[in-house]
């Protein structure tokens, strides 16, 4: 009888086991980050995994951003896909145009019964990732945006005021003549120069990037970065690069390094690499907002993001649904994505992670964290500024960097090399229409 009633024990305490380990959903989440900005992933999903004992969210790393979309779309022929997978920003139009290979997650979150409100998120966020209807088609995730580092040690040497970087391309143009003359010499780099320079330039100054809203309102945009405002912008850098105050250092984020190894004085990149700034310089640095051709009627309006989102594969069962809207709610919460913006330099998608990080008193003992919100934050995204919705979007980038190239080279004038990019820029646009026509935007 005793033998009979331990069976009986260890069958239900077998049962329970198996039980409770089926219990437990896996949602397959697909990144690209490497580093420290790997580590907080790891942490976040962590967090999630302990919080609740229902879904287990398994992060992957599939190499960069092109890389893991490509991948992704791979998988999802082969019946294979991850559940969740974290696409650049300039992917957005390819990844919106996949038909039912994507779950818009303003369909997921509704289904699972998870609030989605687009409007606590920051406009310039919400806007670039959703529909024409403002409905959300991605879940934001890690944005950035251009901001402007300054080495206050250095403005000390050329007799500058340290406390006073430059509002303005021409008083930074003044500002880099100083330096140069106190024998610094590189006054000035950027990195991601096509974001920079052109798309988040044309959107500091209201100017279109691209016809149909820059391409929100449709697959037959036309590019149109060739403005006034632009040629003039570019042809002040390429006379930099003639008298040396500007330094060419890469198309990507190769430039980061000059900035806190100190040998540039001046230096625009995303806001995400503060900590790296933070902790590689050994000197007095800040951060301010972009310079600005203050007459330009209108400008600054606001910056555009970079950084990703998390895109929401189709084909999964109700269940993994279900886990990815929960997951999506935590990942949101003020209190993660707060402290995500803190160990990352990321901007909080939320207002109200801003808010909390204003409380927690982060921005008063890390001066020009926030730099980078109030540029999103400045006005209400415009019809030219609340991103950009453009198929091959990543192939226009090499073109672009082309042209530039060529231009800081000498080897072409500013507004040919425009000229040339908005063309066979629009040679890659009519290839994704033809390739897309009659898909849903």
């Amino acid at each position: 009888m005793k033998i009979k009633k331990l069976a009986l024990a260890l069958a239900a305490a077998f049962a329970f086991g198996a039980g409770s380990a089926q219990a437990a959903t896996e949602i397959q989440f697909w990144y690209s980050n490497t580093g420290a900005i790997a580590d907080q992933i790891n942490i976040i999903v962590n967090k999630f995994n302990a919080s609740q004992s229902e879904y287990k969210v398994t992060a992957v790393y599939k190499g960069g951003y092109a890389e893991s979309m490509t991948a992704a779309i791979a998988a999802y022929r082969s019946g294979k896909a991850p559940d969740i997978v974290q696409v650049f920003e300039v992917g957005t139009a390819t990844m919106m145009a996949g038909g039912k290979a994507i779950k818009p997650v303003h369909e997921v979150m509704a289904q699972a019964g998870e609030k989605l409100d687009p409007k606590v998120y920051m406009p310039a966020v919400a806007s670039y990732y959703s529909d024409t209807k403002g409905r959300l088609v991605s879940m934001p995730f890690n944005s950035s945006t251009p901001v402007f580092f300054y080495n206050k040690d250095l403005f000390k040497k050329a007799g500058l005021d340290p406390n006073k970087p430059p509002r303005t391309w021409d008083e930074m143009e003044a500002d880099a003549l100083k330096l140069k003359a106190a024998g610094i010499a590189c006054a000035y780099t950027t990195a991601w120069q096509t974001w920079v320079q052109l798309e988040t330039m044309s959107a500091w100054h209201n100017q279109e990037f691209a016809t149909k809203q820059n391409g929100f309102g449709g697959l037959d945009a036309k590019l149109t970065f060739n403005t006034q405002v632009m040629v003039r912008h570019i042809a002040k850098l390429s006379s930099w690069v003639k008298s040396g105050l500007f330094t060419y250092a890469g198309r990507t984020n190769q430039p980061d390094a000059k900035f806190p190894s100190g040998e540039c004085a001046m230096y625009t990149g995303s806001s995400s690499v503060y900590a790296f700034v933070k902790k590689g310089a050994k000197f007095d640095f800040g951060v301010s907002q972009l310079p600005y051709y203050e007459d330009v009627k209108g400008a600054p309006q606001n910056t555009i993001i970079g950084g990703a989102s998390l895109w929401v594969m189709g084909g999964k069962k109700p269940a993994e649904y279900k886990g990815v809207a929960k997951f999506f709610t935590f990942l949101s919460s003020p209190e993660i994505q707060a402290e995500w913006h803190k160990q990352t330099g990321y901007v909080p998608i939320t207002k109200a992670a801003y808010e909390l990080t204003k409380k927690q008193g982060f921005y008063e003992s890390n001066p020009g964290t926030d730099v980078a919100v109030k540029q999103l934050l400045e006005r209400n995204p415009t019809v030219n500024t609340k991103g950009l919705r453009l198929g091959y979007f990543p192939q226009i980038r090499n073109i672009m960097d082309e042209e530039l190239e060529a231009v800081w080279a000498q080897k072409k004038g500013p507004k040919q090399a425009l000229d040339d990019a908005v063309a066979r820029g629009n040679a890659e646009l009519r290839k994704f229409e033809r390739a897309n026509k009659g898909g849903e935007r």
